[in-house]
């Protein structure tokens, strides 16, 4: 895993750093858009250390001083965006209801990929999910030690089905290299990280932010619930989609693994996991909703991306995918 290129002062300024040694000296916070491709892919960079880290960078960056001050206030802006554009409230039940709703006719990602999607904008989108899947579940493991009884259990449940129920093989990010490997796609870890734009890469940001913080366990389980019952439907129309498009069964074979797994962690987090977790900490349902919200605000942004680009007919890539699967 290389250093990513940079896309911006901020982000020129953390690869600059982390291509040397740590010296103790302050790192200078450049101001960037908290949802632009400068502070986007900056603060990947910093949350990377935390999981594979980099190739040549050394290790004691992870915990240095300086750029964890750097780290904070990069930190700061993301969340007050994230805190700003959503409503706020405590209406748990309602904030999870409506995530079950599936609107007649659909008109997200997934249908449009079901309906009328192109085989390239479906490897497209294996890109930008690769940023996330790649790393699948891993950042959700970072709030384990900070639940407690029946909470804890059935998250630890969940988790044990997304890292293949202790068989490497069926690990949810083994299965997506799988299916990148089927689309004729680069497997490596990351490869794509230099061809996705922000929308992707803010989500699995907003994974680590939540999972690094002890105070925002509450928005971690929120997002990883709306994660499991917004998954099911999706990946079923994804299924339908790549039988379409006669795609290679390790392709589809990601998104079947979901339809059934996902319908029954949707229940764990809801009741266990949630229910548990506010039983022992009733202050935390704000907390929750703020994951659920922050999470349907990120996913929004990241499909009207996705969609206007392809109804431009543009690529939804920072560059275009440059080879051919000759079968589609």
């Amino acid at each position: 895993m290389h250093l990513p290129s940079p896309r911006g002062p901020l982000s020129d300024q953390v690869v600059a750093a982390l291509s040397g040694d740590p010296v103790g000296r302050p790192i200078a916070f450049t101001d960037a858009d908290p949802y632009g491709e400068d502070l986007t892919i900056a603060l990947h960079t910093l949350y990377e250390l935390h999981y594979g880290g980099f190739d040549g960078v050394n290790p004691a960056w992870e915990w240095d001083p300086e750029l964890l001050r750097l780290r904070a206030q990069v930190e700061r802006v993301f969340l007050d965006a994230l805190r700003s554009d959503v409503d706020g409230d405590d209406d748990l039940d309602a904030n999870l209801d409506a995530l079950l709703v599936e609107h007649v006719p659909g008109s997200g990602v997934s249908h449009h990929l079901r309906d009328d999607g192109t085989w390239e904008q479906m490897c497209e989108y294996f890109a930008h999910r690769s940023v996330y899947h790649h790393k699948e579940a891993d950042p959700h493991a970072w709030v384990i030690p900070r639940l407690r009884g029946r909470a804890k259990a059935a998250l630890v449940a969940v988790e044990f089905d997304e890292f293949g129920g202790g068989k490497a093989d069926r690990m949810h990010s083994r299965l997506y290299a799988d299916l990148l490997e089927g689309a004729g796609m680069s497997s490596e870890y990351l490869h794509y990280l230099d061809d996705v734009p922000a929308p992707a890469i803010a989500i699995v940001n907003m994974m680590s932010l939540f999972g690094l913080h002890r105070s925002l366990r509450g928005a971690l389980v929120g997002h990883f619930a709306a994660a499991e019952i917004t998954t099911a439907p999706s990946a079923h129309r994804m299924a339908q989609a790549l039988a379409r498009m006669d795609a290679d069964p390790r392709c589809a074979e990601f998104f079947t693994e979901h339809i059934e797994a996902d319908a029954v962690h949707e229940q764990i987090m809801r009741n266990d996991v949630i229910g548990s977790l506010l039983e022992q900490e009733p202050s935390l349902r704000a907390d929750v909703v703020f994951g659920i919200q922050a999470t349907e605000h990120l996913e929004s942004r990241l499909a009207g991306h996705l969609l206007s680009s392809w109804s431009a007919d543009e690529s939804s890539l920072l560059r275009r995918l440059r080879w051919l699967t000759p079968q589609h």
